[in-house]
């Protein structure tokens, strides 16, 4: 009886692994495949990485830089051109609908994450409050810098002379030398300021795709952001071109703007295993920096950008036809930037 009991026991182990066989190999093989699977998708990510390090430093480094290349190359969009103030609307389309569209809901949802605490981040709207006082800091800043430049300027003894006609040129010389002066300041606080905005911008996006472990995000994200940074720089080289720096200072300025987003992707590649982009602190600190820079490139865009052509250039002003014409490229580069915010979606 007890070696049929045993008999028995031995059959129906027999059986029972042979059930489990194919099981145990074909959970041996998922494995071994996912393994290679998560592999090759490592390695494709970090292809698509280094060509968006590539891709966004060419186009940035282009865009800032096509100011000053047209200059010499192409006289019909040098700077000083009527042709250059349609360029000048459409980019700062661009940088407006950046900080509407990009910026800002990003800002929203980083503040408003489920991953945040409910007090105090869910019982005040701090992204609209940050990015309306970084918008009024920006404003009193430039107020404040060109005021005191201004109040330099006069405070300079002025020559005098006994001659009514020479004291007449003199003073009409003086007085066109202070206006120069005072546009020069004004467009080098303008320069200064949006590419204090537009930088942590670029870093955080830069960062941020670093970061990313999702291969069918980063695709889309790499051509979303090349074209971004192509004409946030066109936007930037038309006003440091137009500040008149040295070109040491030009050099620094566009060498910060174009390497911004490629050094933040390589941070973004280094931190990949530790980052944690749904930590209350990265959420906090992603949210408050997006807000400070949507609030300086809106303003920047209506008031530095958009009102001093649309409103105070008179050669714009003066002519139908390039006012019709600033105002399609206006609407047609804060269109196209939103469709880059779908596509990167």
């Amino acid at each position: 009886m007890s070696k049929f009991q045993s008999n028995s026991s031995n059959f129906f182990n027999t059986i029972f692994f042979l059930i489990l066989l194919p099981v145990l190999v074909s959970s041996t093989c998922t494995c071994i495949q996912k393994q290679d699977e998560d592999r090759n998708q490592s390695k494709q990510l970090i292809i698509y990485k280094i060509v968006a390090i590539v891709s966004v430093l060419v186009s940035g480094a282009l865009g800032v830089c096509l100011p000053f290349l047209v200059k010499i190359n192409i006289p019909f969009l040098h700077p000083d051109n009527d042709f250059y103030l349609l360029i000048k609307a459409f980019a700062a389309g661009v940088i407006l609908a950046t900080g509407f569209v990009h910026v800002l809901p990003d800002a929203q949802e980083s503040l408003t994450s489920p991953c945040l605490s409910q007090k105090p981040w869910g019982k005040f709207p701090f992204t609209g409050f940050v990015a309306m006082v970084s918008a009024i800091g920006t404003l009193m800043m430039e107020a404040l810098a060109t005021g005191y430049k201004k109040r330099s300027a006069l405070s300079k003894p002025q020559p005098l002379d006994g001659d009514e006609e020479t004291h007449h040129v003199h003073g009409s010389a003086l007085v066109l030398e202070s206006s120069n002066s005072s546009d020069r300041i004004r467009n080098r606080i303008i320069s200064q300021v949006l590419e204090l905005g537009i930088i942590v911008h670029s870093v955080i996006i830069g960062v941020s795709l670093g970061a990313c472990q999702n291969l069918h995000t980063i695709k889309p994200l790499v051509a979303a952001l090349s074209f971004h940074q192509f004409f946030e720089g066109i936007g930037l080289g038309g006003c440091i071109y137009q500040a008149k720096f040295s070109h040491k200072t030009m050099a620094v300025m566009v060498g910060f703007f174009s390497m911004t987003s490629p050094c933040g992707i390589g941070v973004g590649i280094a931190i990949s295993n530790t980052y944690n982009e749904n930590s209350p602190t990265s959420l906090v600190v992603e949210g408050l920096l997006l807000s400070a820079s949507a609030g300086i490139l809106i303003y920047m865009a209506l008031v530095d950008l958009l009102a001093a052509d649309f409103i105070n250039n008179a050669k714009l002003i003066s002519n139908p036809k390039l006012q019709l014409g600033a105002n399609f490229t206006l609407l047609l580069g804060a269109g196209f930037m939103s469709l880059l915010a779908k596509l990167g979606d």
